[in-house]
């Protein structure tokens, strides 16, 4: 039985330019708008907090260094990001259940609630941008989107820090 990588064709150079156009326009159309929703909740969480704040109730309370490797990204990085969110009442700490010493973060009532009226706002937004769109072309696109940024995140985590010598 061939395999994916049996199957796979070359790839037409004007494709992946056209990708990678599309790619770097979408980038500069989220940070502008920060796809932060729309109405009275529009950008009013910053990218940081709606992601750490929506991986803590997806997944439950956890640490710091399982909150990081989820992410991906360097545990001081969420510690100084959590900061805020523990200040605010959004996140609370809580001893781990099983090792008294360990510490585990976790979605507050009141982060709950603020993550809930996030999610109001830019569900919104989404329903708002894909208003012309058929629910299957939504689902595909979401599919293709989640594939890509799977990829992205594989390829890069094999990438050397940008600045080092190669």
């Amino acid at each position: 039985m061939p395999t994916s990588s049996d199957m796979t064709t070359p790839t037409d150079p004007a494709v992946l330019d056209a990708l990678q156009h599309q790619v770097a326009v979408f980038a500069r159309r989220a940070e502008q708008s920060r796809l932060g929703g729309v109405g009275q909740a529009r950008n009013s969480m910053d990218r940081a907090a709606y992601l750490l704040l929506n991986r803590l109730d997806q997944e439950g309370p956890m640490g710091v260094k399982a909150l990081a490797a989820g992410m991906g990204i360097d545990s001081s990085t969420v510690t100084r990001q959590v900061a805020p969110l523990v200040e605010s009442g959004l996140v609370s700490r809580a001893t781990h259940p099983e090792d008294g010493r360990a510490v585990v973060l976790q979605l507050s009532e009141r982060g709950r609630t603020r993550l809930g009226e996030v999610r109001a706002s830019r569900r919104a937004l989404m329903e708002m941008v894909t208003d012309e769109w058929t629910e299957e072309e939504r689902a595909v696109f979401c599919t293709l989107l989640t594939r890509f940024n799977v990829s992205l995140a594989a390829v890069t985590a094999t990438m050397p820090p940008a600045g080092a010598a190669s």
